[in-house]
């Protein structure tokens, strides 16, 4: 007789899959909404994204599939994207969400656009399962895709954020404010995650 799968291990296996945009795991963003069991091996998992549009679903969907997918004695795994009720951060464990700095009115980096010119620290290197990672000097691994690396690797000490924004409106022939909130963004997290320095 083989081993029962437990909730609890599908939620330590969801613990290890981190959301592409925010270095958090799944579990501590409170995107799972349910993890059902069914016949000691089927994981059905109800899950929801922090946004609506998010392009990286897939990626998600696929890594908390190949997360699961690790847990001894697994059968099927379903996971359903669940809209209702929304996701916010009051869903987030609260200790991480202090130390992202979010609930904070300010962000934590003031950064002058026109002067910082951020620098990459780290370095990148890919899992046996083909995911992408950015490790810190402190050896602390965030699961990316290719257009975070891509501009990780743009940030080469020479280009203010300004400049950073330019070129990559130019690159995805966006407008400019859309993409200088991203690029804001993106920016803060790397340097949360130590793999930036501006």
């Amino acid at each position: 007789m083989s081993a029962q799968v437990t909730e609890d291990q599908v939620y330590s296996a969801l613990k290890k899959c981190m959301d592409p945009e925010i270095p958090v795991n799944v579990v501590d963003l409170g995107l799972i909404y349910g993890v059902k069991v069914a016949s000691g091996k089927d994981v059905d998992i109800k899950m929801t994204m922090t946004t609506r549009g998010c392009p990286l679903h897939d990626t998600l969907v696929s890594d908390v599939k190949r997360y699961v997918g690790k847990v001894p004695g697994i059968g099927n795994i379903s996971v359903e994207i669940v809209w209702d009720p929304p996701w916010s951060l009051e869903k987030m464990n609260p200790q991480v969400r202090e130390q992202l700095g979010f609930g904070k009115p300010k962000l934590r980096f003031q950064i002058d656009y026109e002067k910082a010119k951020p620098m990459k620290v780290g370095r990148q290197s890919k899992q046996e399962d083909g995911s992408m990672i950015l490790a810190n000097d402190k050896d602390q691994g965030f699961m990316v895709n290719e257009a975070i690396i891509e501009f990780w690797n743009t940030c080469d000490g020479t280009k203010t954020i300004n400049q950073l924004t330019d070129q990559f409106s130019a690159k995805l022939g966006m407008p400019r404010q859309q993409v200088e909130q991203e690029v804001v963004q993106l920016v803060q997290q790397l340097l949360e995650a130590e793999l930036l320095k501006a």
